[in-house]
């Protein structure tokens, strides 16, 4: 395949398309509330009404508002429809030729929708996610063709490199650092994993974007093969994202039917296969060493670094680990150029995140906006606060290991070193709005238990300190404990956090601490008073 019948199928896909067409999410969080029946009643209804010819039903990905969902957009007015029903499905339809309708419509200037910034999700609630040809018609590919076509292997990372992109999975680690050491490193073969192991709770942003725009995922995976030699692929993706591993599989079968997958990538030397790896649920597989682990089909248990994956990864061969929307960034970088990037976001932290922020907020789903972007911008103007009009009281970044941020705090810039700086992490992009109701101690306790039953046990300081968090932290929830038993609390968490393993233990601490530092006084007052 060359670039002109790349081009020759964007042609054919959108000279097929219908004058109208009507975007129905079938992404997870739709699905759940009925967005698949809905889909298969508006094919029914623009049946019935004889309009085939002229309008068009579409299964998308996910369009970011999951809280009014299922959703419906109609192209190309952008006329919005929210918490559709599928018995509403023919006065929808009707509502395009003038007729009545009583369904709640949304504002596509409304500030969830306009304070956002979609690089990484512009083709979320755009596309079919399981048709190659609308990915490539969105300009799906070119980045590849590009890339193996136009620059070396060594141009790509400087590419990258200059972007300041980021690694998205939590640790922000430069991204064209990670790949110049793989290209670097010597080894008989080398291998390219993303991480699809998501697993905090309340986080949903990869597995939205798998959903939504697999083949996205995919080309980057391509583009990172090549530039630092790799040939084979691997998805590690979690066994609860049934829907993501559905759509992978179908993006990968397609990608190589039309030769993009597979041997002599448009017609070059570059070869580059990939497969999918279904984790079996264990939170400690996104750390890369227990994920290498199980992918080699061995317990997911972590190793002690050095020396890291880029040298001695799978089999022992030089592996290049990525999450997903590290990934999904690629391809847009390589189409829009480094320094269009740069332009975006901090001095240190570039580009976009998506978040997926819900908890005790009005408008609940997946956000992807600016580095640099206050947390109070989040919350209150994107977010819209709390449901019933009660304060914010924090907010929490990076799952179980992040931190929670008071709302005193909130003038806060979103970048991986300004949450370090008042005890939190970006982590994947989770982010957990609470209202002043929340038990701050209660919340901490709840995060320990789900590190506690989560540690893969190798290590005595996570697999024993945990435990002993979560007994303290329940004597103290029960009024048992003492105030000094806090300073024991803190010691115990500073221990965890200086002593553990990998990344699962040495971050369990992280709710604990920040809730002590931000909200010492709840937890003083269900302590014993001193004799």
């Amino acid at each position: 395949m060359d670039i002109s019948e790349l081009h020759a199928i964007a042609e054919r896909e959108r000279a097929r398309r219908t004058s109208i067409r009507i975007h129905c999410c079938t992404s997870s969080g739709c699905m759940a509330s009925g967005g698949v029946v809905l889909h298969e009643q508006l094919t029914k209804a623009v049946s019935a009404a004889g309009r085939q010819a002229e309008i068009e039903t579409v299964a998308v990905g996910c369009m970011g508002f999951c809280g009014l969902g299922p959703m419906v957009v109609v192209e190309p007015e952008h006329l919005i429809f929210e918490r559709v029903r599928p018995d509403q499905a023919a006065e929808l339809v009707g509502a395009l030729a003038g007729k009545p309708c009583s369904i709640e419509r949304g504002d596509p200037q409304h500030p969830f929708f306009a304070r956002q910034l979609p690089i990484v999700r512009r083709n979320g609630g755009q596309i079919n996610p399981e048709r190659i040809e609308e990915y490539i018609a969105a300009g799906g590919y070119q980045a590849l063709y590009h890339a193996v076509h136009d620059l070396e292997p060594n141009e790509v990372i400087e590419e990258l490199t200059r972007s300041g992109l980021r690694g998205r999975g939590g640790a922000g680690y430069p991204t064209g650092l990670k790949w110049a050491t793989v290209a670097k490193s010597r080894g008989e073969r080398k291998f390219v994993v993303c991480n699809g192991d998501e697993g905090d709770p309340g986080a949903f942003m990869d597995r939205s974007i798998l959903e939504s725009d697999p083949h996205l995922v995919l080309e980057g995976m391509c583009i990172a093969g090549y530039a630092v030699g790799a040939s084979q692929g691997y998805l590690y993706v979690r066994g609860e994202y049934p829907l993501a591993i559905s759509r992978l599989q179908k993006a990968i079968g397609q990608a190589r039917r039309l030769g993009i997958l597979g041997s002599q990538i448009f017609d070059t030397a570059f070869d580059f296969k990939i497969d999918i790896r279904v984790g079996a649920g264990a939170f400690v597989c996104g750390e890369e060493t227990a994920l290498i682990a199980s992918i080699e089909g061995r317990r997911g248990q972590p190793r002690p670094r050095p020396p890291y994956p880029a040298e001695q990864g799978l089999w022992g061969f030089p592996t290049l680990i990525n999450n997903v929307e590290t990934l999904a960034n690629i391809a847009p970088i390589i189409n829009g150029g480094a320094d269009w990037y740069a332009s975006i976001g901090t001095a240190q932290s570039k580009g976009t995140k998506v978040f997926a922020l819900t908890g005790k907020v009005r408008n609940t789903g997946l956000i992807e906006v600016p580095m640099g972007i206050s947390l109070r911008e989040i919350v209150e103007d994107l977010g819209g606060g709390t449901p019933d009009g009660v304060a914010v009281k924090a907010v929490q970044t990076g799952g179980p290991s992040g931190g929670c941020i008071p709302a005193s705090l909130f003038h806060t810039a979103v970048s991986y070193e300004t949450l370090a700086e008042v005890g939190s992490i970006m982590g994947s992009g989770g982010m957990v709005v609470m209202d002043a109701s929340t038990d701050m101690v209660e919340l901490a306790r709840f995060y320990v238990d789900f590190c506690m039953d989560e540690s893969c046990g190798k290590c005595i300081p996570c697999r024993v300190g945990t435990i002993q968090l979560h007994r303290l932290l329940s004597r103290i929830r029960a009024g048992e404990a003492s105030r000094a038993e806090l300073d024991d609390l803190e010691q115990l968490c500073n221990l965890v956090r200086d002593t553990s393993l990998c990344g699962l233990g040495q971050s369990a601490p992280n709710p604990v601490l920040s809730t002590l530092r931000y909200f010492r006084e709840e937890y003083e007052a269900l302590c014993q008073p001193e004799p």
